[in-house]
């Protein structure tokens, strides 16, 4: 296996983009416009600036859209490999399994390609090295349908689900719980390899709630910057009002 060099990072881009039916289909949700530049254009653009030069795009809805926009767009100047689940749509868990070879020595930003934000990546890297987290999750207090909880010292503690009240808790400490919103965007330890489990497709969250039973899962507040979920119709009808 090749060596991996340079400041690492992971766009998220294998999503079917189902919300965003039927603009997306006939084309990926990564390649959706707005402001001027496709979804994916804004993440490279954030993660270049904050000095990320060697990215992995995971891809599966219209992949070889995806590609052949990458290589036709030379002044991105930077380097894109493609973590390719054609074959069969692994979940974010599984997602990120596949890209273990990926994740070198360093801690790196994985970024959902369908957010757009203001967010410090330099500040939620230092933070997450700071506090030693296996994972960082990057959060805000607004609404959502599915809410983190949120323990003592900001570690993740549970996930509920605010339409069905289903919960799911990470142990029994009886601690009071904050509900936050996950922002899509996290920061990962490369020792996250580690504690895979078996299954080549999985969820992120039930993954990472077993693992916040004795590792630090860290949820970072990031309430001042600016955020939008460009995953739903209703962002591209408000003319780009950030939430």
């Amino acid at each position: 296996m090749e060596k991996q060099t340079g400041n690492r990072a992971l766009i998220l881009a294998a999503g079917k983009g189902t919300r965003l039916g039927p603009w997306t289909d006939t084309r990926p949700k990564a390649l959706m416009e707005f402001g001027g530049e496709t979804l994916l254009e804004h993440v490279i653009g954030m993660l270049k600036k904050d000095g990320y030069d060697h990215l992995l795009v995971n891809v599966h809805h219209f992949a070889d859209q995806i590609m052949e926009y990458v290589a036709s767009k030379n002044r991105f100047g930077i380097r894109i490999g493609f973590s390719d689940e054609r074959e069969a749509l692994l979940d974010t868990g599984g997602a990120l399994k596949k890209a273990y070879w990926f994740f070198g020595n360093e801690p790196f930003p994985v970024y959902n390609v369908d957010i757009r934000s203001d967010i410090d990546l330099k500040k939620m890297v230092r933070a997450h090295r700071e506090r030693g987290a296996l994972v960082t999750m990057a959060v805000t207090d607004r609404p959502t349908s599915r809410s983190l909880l949120m323990g003592e010292g900001g570690l993740l503690r549970g996930w509920r689900d605010n339409l069905s009240g289903e919960t799911l808790l990470a142990g029994k400490s009886g601690e009071p719980l904050i509900p936050v919103a996950f922002s899509g965007i996290q920061v990962i330890e490369p020792a996250l390899t580690g504690f895979f489990p078996p299954e080549d497709r999985f969820s992120v969250i039930p993954f990472y709630l077993e693992l916040a039973e004795k590792h630090p899962i860290w949820l970072y507040r990031h309430d001042g910057d600016q955020w939008m979920d460009m995953g739903r119709k209703e962002s591209y009808e408000t003319g780009g009002i950030w939430s």
